[in-house]
């Protein structure tokens, strides 16, 4: 199978590692499970929390049932480090339930590339902290984050 490149591609410097995490932060946010799945090999490994995944077709399934829960799902992610084909990011989101119950859910991602600049491998670590209404830091459309809008360090998260 022959997938086309995905820039930025490895080795990442800072300028390419930050993007590629914005890059991967605006897909996300679409909350489109087809087109995020794109971005990874299709072999692709992870661990999100507890649940294991291998490929695109497990990937688009659990992110189908991931936004169908985590309704108004709003993500920002922050560069945390880099080096060769690997980026680490720490990210925080905001969504409800359909209840109507808030949460701002907080993690870690390890993400390891192959040279065409897919995603090969992803490791996160979640938590889900309960928040008021009221307390919600992300407020913009539905989609991507606005480039004026504060990125996590900003908003003191």
């Amino acid at each position: 199978m022959v997938t086309a490149d995905r820039p930025p591609l490895p080795p990442f410097d800072a300028d390419t590692a930050a993007q590629k995490a914005r890059l991967a932060e605006d897909a996300w946010n679409t909350r489109d499970p087809a087109r995020v799945a794109l971005a990874y090999t299709p072999d692709s490994r992870w661990r999100n929390r507890a649940e294991f995944l291998q490929g695109r077709e497990a990937i688009e399934a659990f992110l189908t049932r991931k936004w169908n829960r985590e309704l108004d799902y709003r993500l920002i992610k922050e560069l945390w480090a880099f080096r060769d084909n690997r980026i680490a990011v720490r990210f925080a989101y905001e969504w409800h339930d359909d209840s109507g119950h808030w949460f701002r859910s907080y993690g870690n991602e390890n993400w390891e590339f192959a040279e065409n600049g897919l995603m090969r491998r992803r490791f996160a670590s979640i938590n889900d902290l309960p928040i008021e209404e009221s307390d919600r830091k992300y407020h913009w459309p539905l989609g991507r984050r606005p480039d004026e809008h504060p990125g996590l360090s900003d908003l003191g998260l």
